[in-house]
């Protein structure tokens, strides 16, 4: 079952919504709703699910309906229509005590401008959600600190808010938010009020964080490189609507329409492609069952260079050229192995390495042979050559592991 499930979810602002619903129904778009009757559609008939420690990014432009959405997920806005369900509770449902138990306990909130006391040090600020639940001050304020640890700064509790930077602002609101220790994340355009590096370095930090935690994270931004870089899958909104939900590289590669396609057009690529969204199929030899004859015929058939060398459990051992090959069976190299020609010094990523990261290897006149993408026992799952490097930033199509 999915940690958050969101079904039809819609809203109206407007004296009489349910006109407005109407028309949403008929398929109308926000702009002929708002002509016809004076309303707004904030959110049109949302749906989709979040995963258990899933970082699900919804982002779009001012006015597409990001932050109303996020709202409609606590019910800081009333829905006009639709459901959502939290670890399979009806939060549409839930009457004023059970909503706030919710708030308290299973949903944190990040708010943009950090809605900080300014009266309240800086303790005092995270303390203040587990005061109003009534805990008692010596167990808050442990709570407290163990939560500005978690973001750097222990050593400012007794500081007051206007003492900081806003960088470090904006992770007192993050502390405040995880010192209920909350399944659930939803940060509002957190980062956009921060200079560009804090706002990377906050990035870092809450990826970081992440890594540790396990939240599920429901974030919302109008930054299309922010999403790509925090998200696990993104929600691209227009005009309230939910044109496409998908991981980033299915957002770059696979765009849903036009609108999409323009919004994504002048992202660099390389620091989303991973090499395993490009990598082929390898074509190996099994050190110790193959011999050079084998090699040969294998790369003319399928006309190649070279061959990666595996053991019988497909570690890697290293690359084949034909050369090398064509050398031990002429008898060219008395006393030699294929194990002893082979190149050794084999460039090897992961699935997830970026290809901004893999590009300037393959790059260096000493590798000259494809990538191995290998996993975490170094077994061979796939190679990368230069061509598919450069297919697909063209955008000529992304290859799959299959």
């Amino acid at each position: 079952m999915a940690k958050i499930e969101v079904r039809n979810l819609t809203k109206i602002f407007g004296r009489n919504p349910s006109k407005g619903l109407a028309l949403v129904r008929q398929g109308k778009s926000k702009e002929e709703i708002l002509r016809e009757t004076g309303m707004t559609v904030g959110v049109n008939r949302a749906s989709f699910s979040v995963e258990a420690g899933e970082v699900f990014v919804i982002m779009g432009l001012s006015g597409s309906g990001k932050s109303t959405l996020v709202r409609l997920l606590n019910r800081l806005i009333e829905p006009t229509e639709g459901t959502v369900l939290v670890d399979g509770d009806d939060v549409t449902k839930m009457n004023p005590h059970e909503l706030r138990q919710m708030r308290r306990t299973k949903m944190g909130m990040v708010f943009q401008r950090f809605a900080l006391f300014p009266h309240k040090s800086v303790r005092e600020n995270v303390e203040y959600g587990l005061e109003v639940q009534g805990i008692p001050r010596k167990d808050r304020q442990e709570k407290a600190l163990k939560s500005l640890d978690l973001v750097g700064l222990k050593d400012y509790a007794d500081q007051s808010p206007d003492q900081l930077s806003g960088g470090m602002q904006q992770r007192v609101g993050l502390a405040r938010a995880l010192a209920n220790d909350p399944d659930i994340l939803l940060m509002d355009e957190a980062f956009s009020a921060l200079d560009p590096l804090i706002r990377k370095e906050m990035q870092d930090e809450m990826m970081e964080l992440q890594s540790s935690m396990n939240k599920t994270i429901v974030f919302i931004t109008h930054d299309l490189d922010e999403a790509l870089r925090i998200g696990d899958r993104i929600a691209l909104m227009k005009d309230g609507v939910i044109v496409q939900i998908g991981t980033p590289e299915e957002i770059l590669t696979n765009p849903a329409n036009d609108y999409v396609e323009k919004f994504v057009e002048d992202v660099n690529l390389t620091k989303v492609l991973t090499a395993g969204s490009i990598m082929k199929r390898p074509e190996e030899l099994v050190l110790g069952k193959e011999g050079p004859r084998v090699a040969l015929k294998r790369m003319r058939e399928r006309g190649l260079s070279g061959l990666m060398v595996v053991d019988r459990s497909r570690k890697l051992m290293g690359f084949l050229t034909a050369e090398a090959a064509r050398s031990l069976l002429d008898g060219k190299q008395p006393g030699k192995s294929m194990e002893d020609l082979m190149i050794k010094e084999v460039i090897t990523v992961h699935k997830d390495t970026p290809v901004s990261e893999l590009l300037p290897k393959m790059a260096e006149k000493q590798f000259s042979h494809p990538a191995a993408v290998v996993d975490d026992q170094r077994k061979l799952r796939g190679v990368v050559v230069q061509g598919a490097i450069f297919a697909a930033l063209a955008g000529n199509g992304v290859n799959s592991d299959e």
